[in-house]
């Protein structure tokens, strides 16, 4: 299980503009490094396949963010008196902050850790600009409070937990180990709820995509939804039986695979069937073991899983290693890929990009006149 530096990843306080569209900046104040960092789940209208445009919101929203352009900022050295230099309905900007977003690269270069490509801008006007939006949607999304419950904070703990593979108490731990409070952390996920919120209701549900303009883009970008070759994605728990096992162990070990089959068939959760099962080290990831070619495949596994439906369970499987139980958890057949079962997704990625104009217009007609911004002379 990794370690995570939860103390960089809660450093920042403030969300970007474009943590909201771009598919980059989802919670400055959340996001760590692709390597290091946490992985914080995207929201539902950010999931699907991420548009490749290097001309992301986190670019535009950053150097535009706003219908006016602040005065000048001079660089601060370490030695410089701090001095207001903006305030947002009367909370101050200061040259301090825009410092500390040189120091720590902001919540917005967070952008940078999920996608080194994004070319985050370096000029002070362009900072305090980043700084001055971060502020107007922290000061909008509290409106959103009474849309966002313990319980969606709750899931939102849990799918960090699922998607890093590790246990509540293994979370709490780690934060406990960096010096950050599960209180901390915990108000910073509802943070984030909120900020989602917020899109989702001014920006992401009035961005319609008609059904012709999925049809239109399946149609002229058919070979994204062509498969080339077989691949299955499969997740195992394995029961294993040592070397020179007696009948019994045998026995014992088939009984144990049979007992978690009946679990799992029943619906209980894979990953925790597993963590609890499986004597294989996928256990730590709750049994996820990758992308597999069918020649890949050892023989007995191939023909237990050749007529397992996505989703569905195959039967104990007897190798040479154990008992294996096999969760086919996505085949990709050759051939194009029907429109049916890509349309979510197609649609998905059409609303991001329709958002992100969406968004800018919602921040330049009615965010900015929702709030009173000053900047200093």
């Amino acid at each position: 299980m990794k370690q995570f530096d939860f103390a960089r990843i809660l450093k920042s306080s403030s969300l970007a503009l474009s943590a909201l569209a771009g598919a980059t900046l989802l919670a400055g104040s959340l996001m760590g490094c692709s390597n290091a960092g946490l992985h914080i789940p995207m929201p539902v209208f950010l999931q699907g396949k991420r548009p490749q445009s290097s001309e992301d919101l986190s670019k535009a929203a950053l150097a535009s963010a706003a219908p006016y352009t602040p005065p000048s900022v001079s660089s601060t050295g370490p030695d410089t008196v701090d001095s207001v230099v903006a305030s947002v309905d009367g909370n101050p900007i200061t040259s301090q902050d825009l410092r500390k977003m040189d120091a720590t690269k902001g919540g917005a270069a967070s952008a940078q850790a999920i996608d080194p490509a994004i070319d985050l801008p370096n000029d002070p006007n362009s900072k305090l600009k980043a700084l001055i939006t971060q502020q107007l949607m922290d000061q909008e999304s509290q409106k959103f409070a009474d849309k966002v419950d313990e319980g969606d904070v709750d899931r939102m703990i849990q799918s960090i937990e699922e998607r890093n593979h590790m246990t509540d108490e293994q979370l709490r731990g780690q934060l406990q180990g960096q010096g950050v409070s599960y209180a901390t952390f915990r108000a910073k996920i509802r943070k984030q709820a909120l900020a989602m919120a917020m899109f989702q209701h001014e920006v992401r549900d009035k961005a319609v995509v008609p059904h012709t303009a999925v049809e239109a883009y399946y149609k002229d970008h058919l070979d994204e939804f062509t498969v080339a070759d077989e691949k299955f994605r499969l997740a195992q728990i394995l029961v294993a039986i040592p070397a020179g096992a007696t009948p019994d162990q045998i026995s014992g070990a088939e009984q144990k695979a049979g007992d978690a089959h009946k679990l799992a068939l029943k619906g209980q959760d894979f990953p925790d069937l597993a963590r609890q099962y499986s004597d294989d080290d996928s256990k730590t990831k709750g049994g996820e073991l990758g992308t597999f070619s069918p020649g890949e495949l050892n023989d007995d596994i191939a023909a237990g899983i050749k007529e397992v439906k996505v989703g569905d369970i195959s039967k104990v499987i007897r190798t040479k290693y154990g008992f294996h139980i096999i969760k086919v958890e996505e085949h990709q057949v050759p051939g194009a890929i029907p429109l049916a079962d890509v349309k979510g997704a197609i649609r998905e990625r059409l609303q991001t990009e329709k958002s992100k104009e969406g968004l800018q217009q919602w921040v330049d007609r009615d965010l900015v006149k929702e709030h009173y911004v000053e900047t200093a002379p």
